[in-house]
């Protein structure tokens, strides 16, 4: 079975009765040359409680706007592109488009080698991360709203929007998949503090230099019980709709060398960041009826130095869960989906925990291809308390 068919068998078991593959040119009558294209857009309407008094309640928002690209030439090699913008409203708009949240940027640009049948090697501005399910979640097809925002361990702290540049390797022996890759840290991320506070940065890379921090290692392997899921693309999906029965238990990792900095008398010391998880992914139909659960849970060890926190992210620990259930009916018609998720993150440099309570219901029109979902989040940490109703409209071809 070629890797062409791979995917499109994985696109078709996200239970769309319509969308068989999107859009493919084939350049050659045996379909080894081609060229494949996916667009997705997600627009939200969001009330939340906790704005300033002069601000309005209710706000919209094109969350995603993408397109991504793939081709290969003959089965031995593949060049990917995957560009577009996020989080685009009304503060980030600009008169004539040109300012930074109204502007296009390259997700992925990437290419990959077949070295052997099953392993691959590439190399490029990827998203072939470690840690766990979440950390190399598709946003085309999420159980909920969106993805689990701490489990994007670290998104512009090492790298450019959950992508490194550097070089990896992906297969699998058997049941057992895999994933590892070598990769440059980003320079300057988004934490920019110095190391006068007593608290790690991590800003190793930028106060340190490459030599000492420039490198980040990372790795996440699964064993795929049942049906085999594609790891033709890295995109991890959230949730087949019944359209698969995969149990999977997956560990990873991500470790960056004096990735961080903290004040040691008067001079900077690098301390090292490591992450580690343990996760299980579960979806499955129930009957012959339309239904089906998934189910997901993780446990994460963060350490990113001594008594680090900077916005959601923090040493300590974080547990992860989601549980959904699609209503009974014909997949032929719309499909509704319940689900709940919850997490706790605990941090060394404070006594409170973070808590994120999260219940909603996607509606799919046309399997994960076009959907409604409405999720209401609550998120409490300290003082602050903070409710979230979200009503988001994606459509993906």
């Amino acid at each position: 079975m070629s890797v062409v068919v791979l995917y499109s068998a994985q696109l078709h078991s996200q239970a769309s009765p319509y969308y068989k593959g999107g859009l493919k040119v084939n350049f050659g009558d045996d379909g080894k040359k081609y060229l494949r294209m996916i667009s997705w857009a997600q627009f939200q309407a969001t009330y939340s409680d906790d704005v300033p008094e002069d601000q309005s309640n209710t706000n919209f928002m094109v969350r995603r706007a993408r397109v991504l690209m793939f081709a290969q030439i003959n089965e031995k090699f593949l060049i990917l592109t995957h560009f577009g913008l996020n989080s685009l409203n009304s503060n980030t708009m600009s008169p004539t488009g040109k300012s930074e949240g109204s502007q296009l940027f390259f997700h992925d640009v990437w290419a990959q080698y077949n070295v052997a049948p099953d392993h691959v090697v590439g190399g490029g501005l990827h998203y072939f991360n470690g840690i766990s399910r979440l950390n190399n979640q598709s946003t085309l097809n999420m159980l909920s709203l969106d993805n689990n925002r701490q489990s994007w361990s670290t998104l512009g702290l090492s790298d450019q929007f959950a992508r490194h540049i550097g070089v990896f390797a992906k297969g699998k022996f058997n049941k057992l998949q895999y994933r590892v890759s070598i990769n440059d840290a980003i320079t300057t991320g988004l934490d920019t503090r110095d190391a006068l506070t007593g608290q790690a940065v991590y800003g190793g890379k930028r106060l340190l230099g490459s030599k000492d921090a420039g490198k980040t290692y990372s790795g996440y392997f699964d064993f795929n019980f049942f049906d085999q899921e594609s790891n033709f693309l890295p995109f991890k999906v959230g949730t087949y709709l019944g359209g698969k029965k995969v149990f999977n238990v997956g560990a990873g990792f991500f470790l960056h060398p004096k990735g961080s900095v903290i004040m040691d008398g008067t001079e900077l010391k690098g301390e090292d960041v490591q992450i580690f998880a343990v996760d299980a992914f579960y979806d499955t139909p129930l009957g012959s009826n339309g239904s089906a659960l998934t189910a997901y849970a993780t446990f994460q060890s963060n350490d990113y130095g001594t008594n680090y926190l900077y916005s959601a992210y923090g040493t300590g620990s974080m547990v992860y869960g989601h549980l959904g259930y699609v209503v009974p009916g014909n997949v032929d018609k719309t499909r509704f989906q319940p689900y709940v998720t919850y997490a706790s993150n605990s941090y060394d440099a404070v006594d409170d925990n973070r808590n994120v309570f999260g219940i909603g219901a996607n509606a799919y029109l046309s399997g994960n291809n076009s959907k409604l979902t409405l999720e209401y989040q609550n998120q409490n940490f300290g003082d602050t308390k903070t409710g979230t109703l979200t009503l988001q409209a994606m459509i993906y071809l």
